[in-house]
């Protein structure tokens, strides 16, 4: 997950807000080198201007820089950011190797979080989501006559959901799990290679969501896991060599 400011931007607020009193340019460029920063006394200026347009930080009379709300809340997004990467290098490892195994857990990980996603959705969804769920659906079997790759669509149309859920960790728990090296592109491989049809999977998902159905969604999506997994496993056995290239 790429972070909002760049590092030597996360540290001068930092260190603004590690200040216990007001602090100028100069004595930021003093505790970056004390970190081991090698930044000019200009390039910390431009920074500061760019950081106070952006609210994280403002004057005050004539003394230096405060830290603003938002600049707090910005470390703290920045931190949660470093945290989540942490451990999407740990499940990005388990993704990227061809172990049969491996590959199933992330599906049966996907499966508990989107059977919640799915069923919070139907419940809190908006309508502009519903309208943005039926969009994807509309160009995924646009692209499908046309012979393209419905990747992309398939990662929106439950990045959607996830969001539509209400509930901000498992929508984190969602892009952390299912994004890793192009997963929806390895699927969609290995069900053309399996001959695999393409099924009604999302429009019947849409319905139960779009008709406020908890329970039908929660178990349409498992369903969809379910079949996701059998896929897999037909793949696996077909070529046991492990072969994973998209």
């Amino acid at each position: 997950m790429r972070q909002i400011l760049d590092y030597i931007e996360i540290e001068i607020l930092k260190i603004v807000k590690e200040s216990n009193k007001p602090i100028g340019t100069w004595a930021i460029g003093n505790k970056l080198n004390e970190k081991k920063i090698d930044v000019s006394i200009a390039t910390v200026g431009r920074i500061l201007s760019k950081l106070e347009n952006s609210d994280y930080l403002e004057k005050y009379k004539n003394e230096g820089r405060i830290i603003t709300p938002e600049g707090v809340l910005a470390i703290k997004k920045a931190e949660t950011i470093d945290i989540i990467n942490f451990h999407q290098e740990k499940i990005d490892e388990i993704i990227s190797t061809e172990i049969l195994e491996n590959f199933l857990m992330v599906i049966q990980a996907r499966k508990a979080i989107e059977k919640e996603t799915c069923k919070l959705a139907a419940r809190m969804i908006s309508e502009d989501d519903i309208m943005k769920l039926k969009e994807i659906i509309d160009r995924q079997n646009e692209k499908l006559k046309n012979g393209e790759s419905i990747a992309e669509e398939d990662l929106e149309f439950h990045r959607t959901i996830a969001s539509a859920s209400g509930n901000a960790i498992l929508e984190s728990m969602y892009n952390i799990i299912a994004t890793f090296k192009q997963q929806s592109t390895l699927f969609e491989y290995m069900r053309s290679r399996i001959k695999s049809p393409y099924s009604k999977a999302h429009m019947n998902i849409y319905n139960a969501i779009k008709n406020r159905d908890e329970n039908e969604a929660e178990r349409l999506m498992a369903e969809h896991m379910d079949n996701l997994t059998e896929d897999v496993l037909t793949y696996w056995n077909k070529f046991s060599n492990g072969e994973m290239h998209p």
